[in-house]
């Protein structure tokens, strides 16, 4: 199905297959060309196909955390819809496709538990616990740690083997390179390689 068939389809024909995307965020390598999609999705080529595959996990885990399984179905879907009719407000050379369409699942979340507050008819002690005092949903945390395992994940297997080490583990230099047998110069270079990429796969378009 092309990018027009999935939006002009009704939502009911577009269905997302629940053991594909009912895992964590999953830790794999991206395809070398990983800003190529996002180019292709902000110039409005058939590409949202593209970006619904690359990034179709991480939005739906996001939903189905913040909402369970049925609702996150639906949302993930309006994430798509709302994020090709938007396009033109997403500049790839301004911030990163996940981190925009992270922004817009936040956004739809919210909405979408707003709605089941003001049309439920559950009893007050049946509802989450944020929203008994008209807070909101704590998805802006879920989302970020999201982003950042979903980040971690492009990264090459030894790059983010060592910033696991180091920043999850609170290993040195030198006992990462003790337990990795990796020289201190590859370790050094492996972590300011991939902060770097992590940062620009965080940070958000500003159109």
């Amino acid at each position: 199905m092309n990018a027009a068939a999935l939006i002009d389809s009704p939502r009911s024909e577009i269905r997302l297959d629940p053991c594909r995307y009912d895992q964590p965020v999953p830790r794999v390598r991206q395809r070398a060309q990983a800003e190529t999609p996002a180019s292709a999705f902000a110039a409005g080529e058939t590409a949202l196909r593209d970006a619904y595959d690359a990034h179709g996990s991480l939005v739906y885990s996001i939903c189905r955390r913040s909402l369970g399984a049925e609702a996150a179905k639906e949302v993930t879907q309006d994430v798509f819809v709302s994020a090709w009719r938007a396009r033109d407000q997403f500049d790839p050379t301004r911030g990163s496709l996940p981190a925009w369409l992270v922004g817009i699942t936040k956004r739809r979340v919210i909405d979408h538990l707003r709605g089941e507050r003001r049309h439920a008819d559950r009893r007050a002690d049946e509802l989450p616990e944020w929203s008994s005092d008209g807070a909101e949903p704590p998805v802006d945390r879920l989302a970020d740690r999201l982003l950042v395992a979903d980040a971690l994940g492009a990264l090459p297997e030894r790059a983010r083997e060592v910033i696991e080490l180091a920043y999850i583990h609170d290993l040195t230099h030198n006992e990462i390179a003790e337990r990795t047998g990796l020289p201190l110069g590859t370790i050094k270079s492996d972590i300011r390689r991939g902060l770097s990429k992590i940062r620009e796969r965080l940070e958000p378009s500003n159109v």
